[in-house]
């Protein structure tokens, strides 16, 4: 029997349309975070970007899982990640 997932790779759209791509175990305790209302702060990254929100969610059995994938989505270009977003074709 399969455990349900425990750890989530993200990508959020930022306010000026940029993304950022990261991995959490709290999807929605994440996205707080990036838009300053979480008990921690989010990423520098998304600080000057608000309001952010997350686009697309890929669940994982195991961090190191999570964070192979969190890398593999950082090198795609902009383009790509929109594709991905909007369920099309990207490789």
């Amino acid at each position: 029997m399969l455990k349900p997932p425990v750890y989530y790779v993200y990508i959020a759209e930022c306010g000026d349309g940029t993304y950022y791509t990261g991995q959490t175990n709290n999807i929605e305790e994440r996205e707080k975070e990036h838009n300053g209302l979480g008990k921690y702060p989010g990423a520098k990254w998304t600080k000057y970007r608000r309001p952010v929100k997350i686009v697309h969610i890929e669940p994982y059995q195991t961090r190191s899982f999570a964070m192979q994938r969190e890398k593999e989505l950082k090198t795609l270009t902009h383009k790509q990640k929109f594709d991905l977003i909007n369920c099309l074709a990207i490789y």
